[in-house]
């Protein structure tokens, strides 16, 4: 569903739900954010981090995105925060299943793509370890500000590599093994969409499908032997059907 972008003041005075995404790079935990609220066809507002915008930061409670606001409601910035908040505006299709043992299975997967520890989580303090290591990553300007904000020590980047590694092998794994399309067999549920979005930090989308930064895209395309034989070619062909069937193109960064 196509949204627009605002300025931090309009976002401020509407009603509604509005969300402080990260822009010109395809933040994985922002797309995916958006991606839910696409296939929950549900109407929302976009206004970009602006670092340095107290007006924003005393409205969303932080500097970083996604933040989405509903109403007069308090800011959520948690992956699991932002889900359940949609499943409540917009209850079907649900992303959830229904299934107790099928939920929390759902539940871990999506944490270790997307909580702290988790895949993403990993794959940046990989970037930033390169970085600083004058090895490909993120700039030494930015993988200094990511590393402080993230906990960044010499030890966690040269532990990150095996971290990711284990969880890519992991994830493989789940799909050969789920009995149909998706990871949860031939139910779309939410996985899905956090592991399509969050491939954006191994293997970007083309130029022509994400128009991102260049330096981030170089960034982001930092490979190494251990991540590319763990980065099974299935996970690279699940999200690019999720894209082809379920999320929309090109990205609005």
């Amino acid at each position: 569903m196509p949204f627009q972008y605002v300025s931090v003041e309009e976002a401020i005075a509407r009603k509604g739900l509005r969300m402080v995404v990260v822009s010109n790079v395809p933040s994985p935990w922002g797309e995916a954010a958006k991606s839910i609220l696409h296939l929950k066809a549900i109407d929302w507002v976009a206004v970009r981090l602006v670092y340095d915008s107290e007006p924003l930061k005393q409205w969303a409670g932080q500097r970083t995105g996604p933040v989405a606001i509903y109403g007069d409601e308090p800011p959520r910035a948690g992956w699991a925060e932002i889900l359940l908040l949609a499943e409540r505006l917009a209850p079907a299709p649900s992303l959830i299943p229904a299934d107790a043992a099928e939920r929390a299975a759902m539940f871990g997967l999506a944490h270790e793509i997307c909580g702290e520890g988790g895949l993403g989580w990993a794959r940046r303090l990989q970037l930033v370890h390169a970085g600083l290591q004058k090895n490909g990553g993120f700039s030494e300007r930015v993988a200094q500000y990511l590393g402080r904000k993230y906990g960044y020590t010499p030890d966690t980047g040269a532990a990150a590599t095996a971290r990711v590694a284990a969880l890519l092998r992991m994830l493989a794994e789940r799909l050969k093994t789920s009995g149909g399309r998706y990871y949860f067999g031939n139910a779309l549920t939410a996985v899905d969409i956090y592991s399509a979005t969050f491939m954006a930090l191994f293997r970007p989308l083309p130029f022509e499908q994400c128009a991102m930064d260049a330096g981030s895209r170089a960034a982001m395309e930092t490979r190494d032997p251990v991540t590319d034989a763990a980065l099974d070619p299935i996970l690279l062909r699940h999200r690019d059907m999720m894209y082809a069937e379920h999320l929309e193109l090109p990205l609005s960064l």
